[in-house]
């Protein structure tokens, strides 16, 4: 059966005050829960998490294990911190940073091979649905960065649906638009893993997700949960957010 996952993205917010207090006040979830915090409150927040459905995350990472890559934070470090998932591919570090579906097929390998669990984000701007490219080019980007692996480990990956368009704008996508493109890219998976594979993977729906919404966007047969960015900054939000399954 897959996962039912309540992620949170923190991005650039909060202090480390800030945070402790927003990691305090969420509480006794149903369902996986994994906070992607800022790197410099990863070491603290770890070690105030008592419970197995609260999974610390890490927005980003570096593949190379070490080196001189000034800046930048590897697998390895992150594991030995406590980070059970890290973030890839978000549509920020995309077009901030120039990402590349190859770059980051490379990231996933790296999380993977350290034993943590990638969270490949994927997803289209306005202009590409508008034009009608959108599941040609989201299926793009999980061809290019995920069908390298193999059936197993594809299994140990969760995938995050993000249409750009509705990331942090308050413009959700209907649930029948979500449910359609999620309903796609399990068919894509299948069409090369087949179906009982494709059946076990995570897919979460990202974009101005909240409490109001959450319950029905989560009731679609192929939303298995969502990754949730400026809601999670709001711990009674977010809270209602991970009881809406």
């Amino acid at each position: 059966m897959r996962k039912k996952i309540a992620a949170g993205n923190w991005k650039m917010n909060k202090t480390f005050e800030e945070g402790q207090i927003l990691l305090s006040e969420v509480v006794n979830p149903n369902v996986q829960v994994v906070l992607c915090v800022p790197f410099p409150y990863l070491s603290t927040f770890g070690k105030m998490i008592d419970t197995d459905k609260v999974s610390l995350g890490a927005q980003n990472c570096y593949p190379k294990a070490s080196g001189a890559y000034t800046g930048e934070v590897s697998i390895p470090m992150l594991k030995s911190v406590g980070v059970g998932h890290v973030i890839i591919g978000h549509s920020e570090r995309r077009q901030y940073f120039n990402e590349s579906d190859a770059f980051l097929a490379e990231k996933v390998d790296a999380t993977l091979e350290g034993g943590l669990t990638p969270i490949f984000c994927c997803g289209e701007t306005l202009e590409q649905r508008n034009e009608g490219i959108h599941f040609d080019f989201v299926c793009g980007q999980i061809t290019n960065s995920l069908f390298h692996l193999s059936a197993e480990d594809l299994k140990k990956t969760v995938i995050a649906y993000e249409p750009i368009w509705a990331i942090g704008t308050g413009v959700t996508a209907s649930n029948d638009q979500a449910q359609e493109m999620h309903k796609v890219l399990r068919d894509h998976l299948a069409s090369k893993y087949g179906q009982e594979v494709a059946d076990e993977i995570s897919i979460l729906y990202g974009g101005s997700v909240n409490g109001a919404n959450a319950q029905e966007l989560f009731a679609c047969p192929d939303v298995d949960g969502g990754l949730v960015g400026g809601a999670s900054l709001k711990s009674r939000e977010f809270t209602n957010i991970a009881k809406s399954f």
